[in-house]
């Protein structure tokens, strides 16, 4: 798909993956629009690349609801939806203080699972609805993973349980996408410079870096961004989960 002139929906598009892969959509001439819980980001990085910015809360029905059918309106509806919301909230599941309280495990669901089936479910509904492209293509969802999906670590159950949630929603959505000439494909990234790792101090950041086999570095958000970009165009991307972390596979802690 040539995303020229056509509608594109980022979730969690303010800042870090999202950001990027904004900032790539638009230099290809999308009309896009950022979804994302932190309203003042998004409308200050919105003007800044030329994006419409509309508050959204992914894990609630009503907030995205709501948010699709504005930026319907502002930009038509879109062909490619872009899914980066997410929380990485840490906590074993048993620690010295006890069991992890189970609203800390559920709200990493909530938005990192639930959340995507969220958008997906509303954006799909309308994506349906229009008129194929000359290849018979009317969208492409592209949901956001995680290596924990498949090398969880200690520490991680509730990441690795959401994303390995997204993991295993990507084939069902295609096959059942197909007669639509709607294609689902999912990125799950390794290690990479965003504003959640940047959290961490610097030591630990070149330590995470040391561990990945080659390239040796964290990964640059652009560059999950160039790969979203190819999903768009290349037409047999379709039901696959593409890792992206220069073959890092983490360890247990």
């Amino acid at each position: 798909m040539d995303v020229s002139g056509k509608a594109a929906l980022v979730t969690g598009g303010a800042s870090g993956l999202g950001a990027a892969t904004v900032k790539a959509l638009i230099s290809r001439g999308a009309k896009v629009t950022i979804l994302d819980f932190d309203r003042s980001t998004a409308e200050r990085y919105g003007a800044e690349v030329g994006a419409q910015a509309i508050h959204c809360n992914v894990a609630e029905a009503e907030s995205v609801e709501s948010a699709v059918a504005d930026a319907i309106k502002r930009n038509g509806v879109p062909r490619v939806l872009v899914n980066c919301a997410g929380i990485g909230t840490p906590g074993k599941a048993v620690s010295k203080d006890g069991p992890l309280p189970l609203d800390v495990f559920s709200r990493v669901i909530g938005v990192n699972l639930i959340g995507t089936f969220n958008v997906i479910r509303v954006v799909a509904a309308t994506m349906q609805k229009l008129n194929p492209l000359p290849d018979q293509e009317r969208g492409v969802i592209i949901n956001t993973a995680s290596i924990a999906a498949y090398d969880g670590q200690i520490g991680q159950v509730a990441y690795a349980a959401s994303k390995g949630g997204v993991v295993s929603m990507t084939l069902p959505l295609a096959r059942e996408f197909a007669s639509f000439g709607i294609r689902v494909m999912t990125i799950a990234p390794g290690v990479f410079l965003t504003p959640m790792l940047k959290t961490l101090p610097e030591k630990a950041q070149q330590s995470l870096a040391a561990n990945v086999p080659f390239p040796s570095r964290l990964g640059d958000p652009a560059e999950y961004a160039a790969l979203a970009l190819h999903i768009i165009e290349n037409q047999m991307l379709n039901g696959e989960v593409i890792r992206l972390d220069a073959a890092l596979r983490m360890a247990p802690r």
